[in-house]
């Protein structure tokens, strides 16, 4: 494949934005009043406005003819089939199969029936442990991929009165301790999410919940534990039964693992009807990627508008900000999938990389970080283009079951004014002249009106998308989620990078596992760069010194 920035659709998009000078989005909505029905787009129930970027009909068709160019057709084909786009792995990417409904794989299906059959078990509280005692509070045991899709889902989905409280835990150590001192052994199930059942940091919690089992009095531990392993044998070796053992495949990378057992925590969560609903919104999602023309599909035109941001005009990070409750995880799941998938400095051929791959991405819940960041995104120098999201309506019922308060509709009202507040303040800004007049207003002197105005000014012409969806529901979580899983494929398509392999992690836990041993007192000392030595050797001072 030619060097991406050799190619004529790349050289006619930079010469596009050489020439796009002073251009102001407000200058664009105010010259063209279909701007929003212009750029904007409905599917699977979601709805993204595209209008506030910094685009015009040209730039699309430019950056449209680069997707021809690099063959995304063929690329999305060639994912969607389950082909082999994992090179470095030599593996299929086929997390979309896990969703495909009747036509999955019938490992997946039956996997999905096992799954159903413990969810609907421990909902209607007839799993017990080995006391005896129903199983009231669900802990999962994971790291990463394991464990940030199954939270997400089971926050945004929240679960109803009557399932079992599900807990999430990542990092080994305190946050364990404290979970468990508030739990009843008797009535607490641990899932172990580790696809080679060998991840450190989930093992060293897994055997922390064993040791608290037995110190606990519980002695057949085996009835607490379930495991979401491709090492079945080490699994058994632990103490879990067989029977609650779920698989996982080679073909599922944990960052888009949700679909599969790993989301057996998140079914717990929130029903396996409700699952089931989750699947079908991001297979509905699937089906729009796989059909939809490029210049209506809308993980593609996401992923085009982002790139030129980043490429053309030097954005080097995102913001993904949701007013929804429900969403607070979504930034940190997308930081995975994204900076996981796009953050690589070579080819799929092993080339160096002439362009700029994956910004940086980052954000919270919106209603938190326009109280903080928010400023930066008006004020600061750097531009960061910004991915808003919301629901059009409130759910119609709590978190928990109860009907919504009778001022749930104004909580929205408020979610959605600031909202789209933030986005059109983005785009607009406050010039200095309409700065000082509103000064002038306030009763300021004009030499005041003047000094301050500069300070109070926002130079907008931020770039932002949009995306509604009707409610924030199973079905609409999953499109919503397939939606940036396909984004993050087509610009790895046309940047020519592997989305699916992640070797600065995996490089990261063999140097960890190496390191390990010079910790304990007897290790002999062995040289590494004279930085990592010292810091060992200052810890090991330290700890004699305690």
């Amino acid at each position: 494949m030619v060097s991406l920035t050799r190619t004529p659709a790349w050289r006619a998009l930079s010469a596009h934005q050489r020439s796009w000078g002073r251009r102001s989005l407000r200058e664009l909505f105010a010259a063209d009043p279909q701007r929003f029905q212009r750029f904007s787009l409905e599917a699977c129930g979601l709805l993204l406005d595209y209008s506030k970027n910094l685009i015009v009909p040209e730039t699309l068709e430019l950056l449209l003819a680069l997707a021809r160019e690099r063959g995304l057709p063929d690329q999305i084909r060639d994912l969607l089939a389950g082909k082999r786009v994992n090179t470095t792995e030599k593996r299929a990417a086929w997390h979309t199969a896990l969703r495909a409904g009747e036509d999955a794989p019938r490992e997946v299906r039956k996997t999905l029936a096992a799954m159903r059959k413990l969810a609907t078990a421990l909902r209607d509280g007839k799993i017990f442990g080995a006391n005896g005692h129903a199983i009231t509070d669900v802990v999962s045991l994971g790291i990463g991929g394991s464990v940030l899709g199954p939270a997400l889902a089971a926050a945004a989905c929240a679960p109803d009165a009557g399932s079992p409280r599900v807990h999430f835990i990542h990092t080994p150590g305190e946050s364990l301790e404290r979970l468990l001192a508030t739990l009843d052994a008797a009535n607490t199930l641990f899932i172990v999410q580790s696809k080679s059942f060998s991840t450190q940091e989930t093992l060293l919690n897994a055997r922390a919940a064993r040791a608290w089992l037995q110190t606990s009095g519980i002695a057949d531990h085996g009835a607490h534990f379930a495991a979401v392993t491709a090492n079945s044998p080490a699994a058994e070796a632990f103490g879990v039964a067989q029977e609650r053992i779920f698989p996982m495949w080679d073909w599922v990378g944990g960052r888009y693992s949700l679909w599969s057992a790993v989301g057996l925590p998140a079914m717990i969560a929130m029903g396996a009807d409700a699952f089931d609903e989750l699947l079908a919104g991001a297979a509905e999602m699937d089906a729009h990627f796989a059909s939809a023309a490029l210049d209506k599909n809308m993980p593609v035109l996401l992923a085009l508008i982002g790139l030129w941001h980043s490429n053309f005009f030097a954005m080097a990070s995102r913001a993904v900000i949701p007013y929804q409750p429900g969403l607070g995880l979504l930034p940190a799941w997308l930081q995975q999938l994204e900076t996981e998938s796009l953050g690589k400095s070579v080819s799929r051929r092993g080339k160096t990389l002439r362009q700029d791959t994956g910004p940086v991405l980052w954000g919270s819940a919106g209603t938190e970080g326009q109280h903080a960041y928010f400023q930066l995104l008006h004020q600061g120098t750097r531009p960061v283009p910004v991915d808003f999201i919301t629901s059009c309506a409130p759910r119609s019922k709590s978190p928990w079951g109860a009907p919504r308060s009778d001022d749930a509709d104004q909580t929205h009202a408020v979610m959605l004014s600031n909202c789209f507040a933030q986005s059109a303040l983005l785009m607009c800004g406050v010039s200095a002249a309409e700065t000082e007049q509103a000064l002038l207003q306030q009763s300021h002197s004009a030499r005041e009106a003047a000094r301050l105005a500069p300070h109070q000014a926002l130079p907008g012409n931020r770039p932002s998308n949009t995306l509604l969806l009707p409610v924030l529901d199973a079905r609409s979580l999953g499109a919503l989620l397939a939606l940036y899983e396909h984004r993050t494929f087509v610009q790895s398509a046309i940047w020519d990078i592997n989305a699916f392999d992640q070797w600065g992690v995996e490089h990261g836990k063999r140097l960890a596992g190496g390191l390990l041993p010079e910790f304990t007192a007897t290790a002999p000392a062995t040289a590494h760069d004279a930085s990592t030595d010292g810091l060992i050797a200052f810890v090991k001072k330290q700890g004699k010194k305690a």
